[in-house]
C-alpha cells in the first residue's frame, strides 16, 4: 500500500479512540447511568466543555442555567438555543485575564446555588489553565511566569498541577467546598496519568476535604485506556493483528521516541497503539513546537531508513500547545527527505519540519481531551 493509503488508515484508527470519548456521548451516558440525579444547575470547565455541556443541557433541559469555561475557539456553534447559559472562553496553557473573569465567575455560580440545588460540574483537561482564582499577593503576570517557566522546563503534569494547587482559591476541592445544595456529580475526562480526580484540571472537580453537602460523588467517564480500547477494536476490525496496547508516553520526549521506535523495529508486523503525555523542555524562543509534534519527528528519526512503517501521533483534543495543529505523520522515509530534523528538534520547531514534509496533521476541536495517541503501523 502507499503512504497516503497508509496515512489514512492510521487517521481512522486514531478517529476510532477519539470518537469514543467525545464529551457528548460521554455525558449522555454517564447521565442515563446516573436515574437518581437530575441537576438542576450545570457547569463545565475545560477543552471538552462545550459538548459536555450540550450534552447535559439536551438531556436535562435546555433551560437549565448554566455555566461554560473553555478555550478560544473551542465553544462552536448553535449556543443560542440554550438561553440560560454563559460562555467564557481563555487562554490555554497559559492563563490570561479571562482565566481569572472565568474563577470569578465559577466561584459565584456554586457558592450563590440555592439550597434545593441539584449541581452538575463536567470537567476536562485544560481546565487548570482556562480557569484560576488567585490569592490577593499573586498577580496575573506571576501566575503566567510561574506557567511559562514549568511549561519550558518539561515538567509532568503531576508537578505542574501541585504547584497550581497551592496557589488557587478554587482547586483541590475548594470550589465545591463552597456548594451549599443537596446534590453534587462530578462527570470528568481524564487527562492525566492513573485518572485521579484529584489531578485532572487540578482537582477542581475533587472533593472537599470539609463540605457543606452531603451528597456529592464523582465519577470518571473518559479516559486514555477507553480510547486506545477503541483503537485496538478499529484494528481488528479491518482484519489487522494488534501488537501492543499500552500507556507509556511518559517521560522525556526523546526517551520516549527511542523506547516506542525500539519497541517497533524490534516487534512483528501489525498495529502498535501507545497513549500518555510526554514533556519536552523548550529553549529560549522556540518555534512552532508542541510535543506531539516533536514526538513525530523524534520517531522519524528513530525509524529513518525502516520500510513500511508509519507513524501518527496527536493529541486527543485536535491541538498541540498553542498552535493550531494537533500532531504530525511520518514515515521511515520522512528524516531523509526532509532536510533539517535536527534543527526543528532542537529549536522546538517540528510544526514546521511537518508541513514542509507533508506530516502536519490538523483536526480543529475534537470535544474530548484524554492526552495522547500514537498509532503506528508496521507492514
Amino acid at each position: 500500500m502507499s503512504q497516503v493509503e497508509d496515512r489514512a488508515l492510521l487517521e481512522k484508527i486514531w478517529w476510532a479512540g477519539v470518537e469514543r470519548v467525545r464529551g457528548y456521548q460521554c455525558v449522555e451516558l454517564a447521565l442515563a447511568g446516573s436515574q437518581d440525579f437530575m441537576p438542576t444547575h450545570i457547569a463545565a470547565v475545560g477543552k471538552a466543555a462545550s459538548s459536555m455541556i450540550r450534552a447535559a443541557l439536551d438531556t436535562c433541559g435546555k433551560d437549565l442555567p448554566a455555566l461554560m469555561v473553555t478555550k478560544y475557539d473551542h465553544s462552536g456553534d448553535g449556543l443560542a438555543s440554550y438561553p440560560h447559559l454563559t460562555t467564557i472562553e481563555s487562554a490555554h496553557p497559559v492563563p490570561d485575564e479571562n482565566s481569572l473573569i472565568a474563577g470569578k465567575a465559577l466561584i459565584e455560580f456554586v457558592s450563590k446555588l440555592p439550597k434545593e440545588a441539584r449541581l452538575l460540574l463536567l470537567v476536562s483537561g485544560g481546565a487548570s489553565a482556562l480557569v484560576e482564582a488567585l490569592h490577593d499577593e499573586m498577580s496575573l503576570d506571576d501566575l503566567q511566569q510561574l506557567n511559562k517557566k514549568m511549561l519550558a522546563e518539561g515538567l509532568d503534569i503531576h508537578a505542574i498541577n501541585k504547584k497550581r494547587k497551592e496557589i488557587s482559591q478554587i482547586k483541590a476541592g475548594k470550589l465545591l467546598g463552597k456548594f451549599r445544595g443537596v446534590q453534587a456529580r462530578v462527570f470528568a475526562i481524564s487527562d492525566v496519568e492513573g485518572d485521579s480526580i484529584e489531578v485532572i484540571g487540578s482537582g477542581i472537580g475533587q472533593l472537599p476535604a470539609v463540605a457543606l453537602c452531603d451528597d456529592m460523588e464523582t465519577q470518571i467517564i473518559a479516559s486514555n485506556a477507553i480510547a486506545r480500547l477503541a483503537c485496538e477494536q478499529a484494528t481488528l476490525d479491518r482484519d489487522m493483528e494488534g501488537i501492543v496496547n499500552t500507556e507509556n508516553l511518559y517521560g522525556d520526549v526523546f526517551d520516549v521516541a527511542k523506547a516506542c521506535a525500539d519497541t517497533v523495529l524490534q516487534g512483528a508486523p501489525g498495529v502498535y497503539i501507545f497513549g500518555g503525555e510526554p514533556t519536552t523542555i523548550l529553549p529560549d524562543n522556540p518555534g512552532e513546537g508542541g510535543r506531539n509534534k516533536a514526538l513525530a519527528v523524534a520517531m522519524a528519526k528513530e525509524i529513518s531508513g525502516a520500510d513500511g512503517i508509519s507513524v501518527l501521533v496527536a493529541g486527543t483534543d485536535g491541538s498541540d500547545g498553542p498552535t493550531g495543529s494537533a500532531g504530525g505523520f511520518v514515515t521511515g522515509e520522512s528524516w531523509q527527505q526532509t532536510q533539517g530534523g535536527e534543527e526543528a528538534l532542537a529549536k522546538a520547531d517540528s510544526g514546521n519540519w511537518l508541513r514542509r514534509s507533508g506530516g502536519l496533521f490538523v483536526t480543529g476541536p475534537t470535544g474530548t481531551n484524554v492526552m495522547d495517541l500514537m498509532v503506528v503501523l508496521k507492514r
